[in-house]
């Protein structure tokens, strides 16, 4: 599926001309889900399913591992070019993101602060488990809580004005790490799959990866596009609907291709996602992801996350029971870690407790 037109040249996506910081000083693994596959055959259309394959981004470096971690990779090492003694950034309660923001900040000895936006009311409690403990665990500096609904750049301003009034020097993370800068990350992990699918002689038919703050979807769209890598790309929303989403992720995929100089512009047809996995809101569990996660780990062993992953998943195991991918397609799952947050969720993961739909 990695067709290279002999009429022209590839366009160079040279990522060697900024800063960057390497957390992972491997290639995550690509690995077959032969159980997993088996196991959703017997639900699709004629006993039959596609073969599904993982991309272990969630062995990425920064504990415990996840997609940030690429991310943080370009915008740390801004951040350390312009001086910067204390990253700021935002996210919702038991956010992997600030929690592998927190991981930099720690590894290159700097500061960190949070502002959370409580999306679910009373969702933030500093005492839980989960991420929540990996933040005190690992010394944030300060958490600012804000109701769902405000301008997080605002509020993440207010927090860098408080950092510079002590005579310090901030910089400010977006959310999910998902900006031009941030989304190289995934430019890179569009090549590193390139160069694995041709070492280890497989053929991918589609990725189904999450869409949510948009610079994972955005930035590997961006890389396969600039790389010729003729391969669908589908996003499962976590919290918004495709007319929603599919603006974000598109303005996403066109931002890295211009930091890059590409002359390119990103179809408007080559966004793709799904929404309706993600309901009844944002990080409240739904049966389907609570049978992905159990499917998952009871299969092959590997742990989703609730939020994120498991919803992913979801996606990919109502696709593929619809027909929507063909029997026999080679599926890649790109899975972005989110494991600590499991605990927080114990019980209606264990059918303890009643979840939605």
């Amino acid at each position: 599926m990695m067709v290279v037109s002999r009429d022209h040249p590839r366009p160079a996506m040279d990522l060697s001309c900024f800063p960057r910081r390497r957390y992972t000083p491997y290639a995550t693994p690509l690995e077959p889900l032969p159980h997993l596959s088996a196991a959703l055959a017997a639900s699709c259309p004629g006993g039959r399913g596609p073969e599904l394959w993982v991309k272990r981004d969630d062995m990425l470096g920064l504990f415990p591992g996840g997609n940030k971690t690429r991310k943080l990779e370009f915008l740390v090492a801004d951040a350390l070019a312009q001086g910067a003694d204390t990253l700021v950034t935002c996210g919702a309660p038991q956010s992997n993101h600030c929690r592998i923001t927190l991981a930099a900040a720690v590894r290159e000895g700097l500061k960190c602060r949070f502002v959370i936006e409580e999306r679910v009311p009373g969702s933030f409690k500093p005492d839980a488990s989960g991420n929540h403990f990996l933040f005190r665990l690992m010394g944030v500096e300060a958490i600012t809580v804000v109701p769902a609904g405000t301008n997080m750049r605002e509020a993440m301003q207010r927090v860098a004005d408080e950092v510079t009034a002590a005579g310090r020097k901030p910089y400010i993370i977006p959310g999910g790490g998902s900006n031009a800068l941030g989304g190289l990350g995934y430019v890179a992990c569009a090549q590193e799959l390139q160069q694995q699918f041709f070492e280890q002689g497989v053929r991918i038919d589609r990725v189904v990866v999450g869409s949510g703050s948009s610079g994972t979807h955005g930035g590997l769209l961006a890389g396969f596009l600039g790389n010729r890598i003729h391969i669908p790309i589908v996003g499962i929303g976590v919290s918004r609907d495709p007319v929603d989403q599919d603006p974000l992720v598109h303005q996403e995929a066109q931002a890295v291709a211009d930091l890059l100089g590409l002359d390119m512009k990103v179809p408007r047809e080559a966004v793709l996602s799904f929404g309706e996995y993600w309901r009844p809101k944002y990080s409240v569990p739904n049966a389907a992801m609570v049978e992905a996660v159990q499917m998952l780990a009871r299969t092959e062993a590997i742990l989703l996350d609730p939020v994120y992953t498991g919803k992913v998943m979801a996606g990919l195991i109502g696709l593929s029971r619809q027909g929507y991918f063909k029997r026999d397609e080679n599926v890649l799952f790109l899975h972005t870690g989110g494991a600590p947050a499991l605990h927080v969720y114990e019980a209606q993961l264990l059918g303890e407790a009643p979840v939605a739909g």
